[in-house]
């Protein structure tokens, strides 16, 4: 993972470096995917800040590290040297296409989703490598939402999220971590650890209050990217529909928005519902998080359509919808 991020930056920077220009030539307003483009691809001093939310830019120069990002394209000029050959697209299913001549690598970013609300915009992206034009499959695979929203009239970067995909059932997956192990000489020790059993109160069983609250949002994200996509439907109450596994392209009863541990709607100890979605197309839902038996004491969350999350103390999902606090 840490060398797949680094790829990630190496790639940004020396895109960067390229001078990809993505300013729209004909006067129209730029669009989400240009200001992204703009913000990691243009060599254009300040261009990187000029897409940051105020409240970061604000805490960065407070912090003295706003400073050091302007050194941005002084490091990307560095990178130039590396021989890549760099393009990037404002429109169509790629987002940037990377190719290494001496290797027959080619590194490619594709545009999954381009969900644009009103001021906001989620561009879901995905990676794929290529080998002698051959398609490369990679024990992770990766995909990045890029939440833009605009702000005084121009479109800021305001979250970031990554899923990683580990397909435990593939054959080359496992082919590869069995490898990795006998050469590592330590097979046997990390799978009996692996299947040791797990105390009552490790987070990795129940989580955290945060962890919760990371999935609630990540629901509540997928449920806006899928009324969307598709608008005949709008909002779904059936967390199966947003399932983030499976082969072929999306479609409303398999969306890949989320992962499909998440789909199930049991995780870190909660029971994840939906409900409410009256209408066709539904412009409504509820959201609730309620500990599972085995997890009492802890509080109950809720949601709808508004995307405000509140709770309740008494861990009951009724109690949360009926007149839960907001969660701060």
């Amino acid at each position: 993972m840490k060398k797949f991020a680094g790829i990630l930056v190496l790639l940004s920077i020396g895109a960067a470096a390229a001078g990809a220009q993505t300013s729209d030539n004909s006067g129209s307003p730029q669009t989400a995917r240009q200001a992204l483009l703009e913000m990691f691809f243009s060599k254009t001093p300040g261009t990187f800040a000029k897409h940051l939310p105020s409240a970061t830019l604000v805490t960065l120069a407070t912090s003295g590290a706003l400073t050091t990002m302007q050194q941005y394209s002084v490091i990307a000029s560095q990178v130039q040297a590396k021989g890549k050959n760099f393009e990037t697209f404002e429109t169509g299913s790629l987002l940037l296409v990377a190719q290494e001549p001496q290797s027959g690598q080619r590194f490619e970013i594709k545009v999954d989703h381009d969900s644009l609300r009103g001021d906001e915009d989620d561009i879901d992206l995905s990676f794929q490598t290529y080998k002698d034009k051959q398609l490369q499959k990679t024990p992770f695979l990766p995909r990045m939402t890029f939440g833009m929203k605009m702000e005084s009239g121009i479109w800021k970067l305001n979250e970031i999220q990554i899923t990683v995909r580990v397909p435990l059932a593939d054959p080359d997956f496992l082919k590869g971590m069995t490898e990795a192990l006998k050469a590592r000489g330590g097979a046997t020790a990390p799978a009996a650890g692996f299947l040791q059993p797990v105390n009552q109160a490790s987070t990795t069983t129940f989580g955290s209050d945060a962890s919760v609250l990371a999935a609630m949002q990540s629901i509540l994200q997928a449920e806006n990217t899928y009324s969307a996509n598709y608008r005949t439907v709008g909002y779904t109450c059936t967390l199966s529909d947003l399932d983030g596994f499976g082969g072929g392209v999306p479609n409303e009863h398999q969306a890949m928005l989320i992962p499909s541990g998440l789909a199930s709607g049991k995780k870190y100890g909660y029971v994840f519902t939906l409900s409410g979605c009256t209408g066709a197309p539904a412009t409504s839902f509820h959201l609730v998080a309620a500990p599972a038996m085995n997890n009492l004491g802890r509080r109950a969350l809720c949601s709808d359509q508004t995307g405000a999350i509140r709770s309740s103390a008494d861990g009951n999902a009724a109690t949360c919808l009926a007149s839960g606090a907001p969660v701060q």
